[in-house]
């Protein structure tokens, strides 16, 4: 009586395990979903500014340059130059719009009197507020923002994976991969995998080269 006991435990905290990694799947998967959509809007909304194919473009005529103090303190070097931010006058390429509190984020100083090409990406809402909205214009970083944004196709395709199935990208699952791969199959989950890989991969890989080009 007391083997069949045990044997009966075991079995139920093998289903409490196998019930928790199905679960732990389930969440990876909805992380990765939910990361590869931010970042692929927040490449497509960077990527589209910074190539000029949205916003107003115009140039930003620089008073003062001065580094995040937050990231100043910082002993890494490279993420000082990503953090510089430039003041001065904006002016439309038509001259209908300008902005005398304008600023945008950029890699490096520049001296006053330096002309930057920016895009406006949102209007201050009123004449002497400094709220507008400013990207610089940077072709070949825009389509890195791109590879950005097919990168994230990647990253949403797998998670409609893990959550379809139950597998867990990480760690003990529940679910091995040749059993989630299969219960894919029989569905659309695995078209819309492939789909989104190959459109990703192929999207970042091609973003990435024309950087090197424009």
């Amino acid at each position: 009586m007391a083997p069949a006991q045990g044997t009966g435990t075991d079995r139920s905290a093998a289903g409490l395990v196998g019930r928790a990694f199905g679960r732990l799947g389930r969440a990876g998967g909805l992380v990765f979903l939910l990361a590869g959509l931010v970042m692929s809007g927040w490449g497509a909304y960077q990527g589209a500014y910074a190539v000029g194919w949205a916003g107003t473009h115009g140039t930003l005529t620089v008073k003062q340059c001065e580094v995040n103090s937050a990231v100043n303190a910082s002993r890494n070097s490279r993420k000082k130059r990503l953090n510089v931010r430039c003041a001065g006058t904006f002016v439309s390429e038509d001259g209908k719009s300008t902005d005398a509190g304008a600023a945008v984020q950029v890699r490096s100083r520049y001296t006053q009197g330096t002309e930057l090409s920016v895009q406006q990406a949102e209007a201050p809402t009123t004449d002497t507020s400094a709220d507008g909205d400013y990207v610089r214009a940077d072709e070949p970083r825009g389509w890195r923002f791109f590879a950005a944004f097919f990168g994230g196709w990647v990253l949403t395709g797998l998670g409609v994976f893990c959550l379809a199935t139950g597998f867990a990208p990480f760690g003990q699952s529940r679910v091995s991969y040749d059993a989630a791969w299969e219960a894919a199959g029989r569905g659309v989950t695995r078209p819309v995998l492939l789909g989104m890989l190959g459109v990703g991969l192929l999207g970042a890989g091609v973003s990435f080269l024309v950087s090197y080009f424009v």
